[in-house]
């Protein structure tokens, strides 16, 4: 039996903590760190906004992370937990059909000139296979089909420097209750998958809202803005979950298969060894049969052991508390353009809890964070940014985020369709600023 602290310890601190997503514990913000004054608003290109949502098409259940994107452009974006979508497009681009997807749904292509300004309602099918119904060669080994698609990045994925223009989302909830929210566009300067470079990201517009008040007497933030989102990439850093030490310490397994875009999907499950005592992670690879390749990955953080996983993800704390997170999940979602995928979209969800000294109940956050790229292009002339231009690993992007006051901040470029509940938390604490304000408190825009 391997034992914990042997030899899984190097593996475990260059792969788990490397991918962390760490969160902050500070004293909290005075009610004039809320909001900021907006910045001026830029000229805006001409576009149509269509509205609506994804649903299952027998039950209604709203599907979330589902894509759309326009065909024969690099325009795309997500639904959010409500199954909505809002997707902006070029008042030139009439004819063009929107692709929609959903893994283990039939794909859809829909005509632009069918849809609505508001309402429209994106009816998906299911589509699940098993195994023995599929007319290919099956690979024996699951283990040795996720080495070969991790071997093969340099074939399948992006090769060329890519500019990418990204939406980026964190939120931090107390129980159910939406705490803080904060959103940026972010320009993504992406190497290609076989170099050994960073990717790099400007800050571009970012806004946020916080209720401080709800958070104890402490203000939780999330350290590393858009890397959190971004370095779940799989394909381009590997070695933040297999790396060729800790492929070892998995076991792989053909689970059903499915389709999307009209693609066979192997789906394959992974879980850490029963031996390995350090936490690993489990979850499910979505392979394309035919040409090995990884379209998406949903997966979690085998917590084992509380005190170490504290340990990787909070960075302060007070001393009259004690904080561990309860659940760590990772979603990675890629698309394919002429015959080459690249990362499309990501998700973290952190859930933690806080046990207070000589208080009888407990508090319970979850911060989340997702990422979807919405327009992209070739960077032929290999531009980088500057180390002065480019945001930090470190970045706590509410402390850089300026206010929710202008409702025409994001412009042309697409965004999550934001939750009711996130929309109804933004319009409760402006009212309570507002309030604040009449009586002779601090002033907002």
């Amino acid at each position: 039996m391997i034992r914990k602290h042997d030899i899984t310890r190097t593996t475990f601190r260059s792969v788990a903590t490397a991918l962390a997503v760490l969160a902050l514990f500070a004293a909290p913000l005075s009610a004039s760190a809320f909001f900021q004054d907006p910045v001026e608003q830029e000229e805006e290109a001409e576009y149509n906004l269509y509205k609506g949502e994804v649903l299952d098409a027998s039950s209604k259940k709203p599907l979330v992370f589902a894509s759309l994107s326009v065909e024969e452009s690099n325009i795309s974006t997500i639904t959010n937990t409500e199954g909505e979508f809002s997707l902006k497009i070029p008042s030139d681009l009439t004819q063009a059909n929107i692709t929609v997807s959903f893994l283990g749904y039939s794909t859809q292509s829909i005509p632009l000139s069918q849809l609505k300004e508001e309402r429209n309602k994106i009816l998906m099918v299911p589509s699940v296979l098993k195994l023995n119904e599929v007319n290919v060669e099956v690979p024996k080994d699951a283990e040795s089909l996720v080495r070969e698609v991790l071997k093969s990045k340099g074939e399948n994925y992006f090769d060329d420097p890519t500019l990418m223009t990204a939406f980026y989302r964190e939120t931090i909830k107390k129980r159910r209750k939406n705490v803080s929210l904060s959103e940026a566009v972010v320009n993504i300067y992406k190497t290609p998958y076989t170099s050994l470079k960073k990717d790099g990201v400007k800050l571009y517009k970012a806004r946020k809202s916080t209720d401080y008040s709800k958070l104890d007497t402490v203000a939780l933030k999330l350290q590393g803005g858009p890397f959190n989102a971004l370095f779940i990439d799989i394909m381009k850093y590997p070695e933040y979950i297999f790396s060729p030490e800790s492929l070892d310490y998995y076991t792989f397994r053909f689970d059903h298969s499915t389709r999307v875009n009209d693609k066979l999907i192997y789906v394959i499950s992974f879980e850490q060894l029963p031996e390995i005592l350090d936490p690993l992670y489990k979850g499910q690879l979505y392979i394309d049969a035919e040409n090995k390749i990884l379209t998406s990955a949903i997966y979690s953080l085998n917590i084992t052991d509380k005190e170490m996983a504290a340990r990787m993800f909070v960075r302060r704390k007070p001393k009259n508390a004690k904080v561990w997170p309860t659940d760590v999940a990772y979603r990675v979602d890629y698309r394919e353009k002429n015959g080459k995928w690249y990362y499309s979209y990501s998700n973290v969800l952190l859930e933690f809890k806080v046990n207070w000294d000589k208080r009888l109940f407990n508090s319970v956050y979850s911060m989340t964070c997702e990422m979807a790229v919405t327009d992209w292009k070739k960077n032929m002339m290999e531009d980088f940014p500057k180390a002065k231009d480019r945001i930090k690993t470190s970045i706590i992007l509410s402390d850089e985020a300026i206010g929710f006051a202008d409702p025409d901040f994001w412009g042309q470029y697409n965004i999550i369709e934001p939750e009711k509940s996130i929309e109804s938390a933004i319009k409760k604490i402006q009212r309570q600023l507002r309030r604040a304000s009449s009586d002779g408190g601090t002033s907002i825009p």
